[in-house]
């Protein structure tokens, strides 16, 4: 299994105000598109959860998981920064 990091965390605030996530590789980015996702389901968080599990499967570098979910976290409004 291949969890690789980004080369740039991406802030995200997925639930209250003053409790902002640092995402700093793939595994930590499908862990908060499965457990911490502020919305329902939609077909850009579907795509980084695919994105995510083909980095994991070795299919794909982590640059497409990180700007799927990027995609992902700017369709939710909970992305706060991706260039650290």
């Amino acid at each position: 299994m291949r969890t690789g990091h980004f080369r740039k965390p991406i802030v995200i605030q997925p639930g209250r105000i003053d409790r902002d996530r640092v995402v700093v590789s793939v595994s930590d980015a499908a862990e908060v598109l499965l457990r911490d996702w502020p919305k329902p389901t939609s077909e850009r968080r579907l795509a980084a959860i695919r994105a995510c599990l083909a980095v994991m499967r070795g299919e794909k570098p982590p640059r497409v998981a990180r700007q799927a979910f990027i995609v992902a976290a700017k369709d939710a409004r909970i992305l706060l920064g991706d260039q650290i």
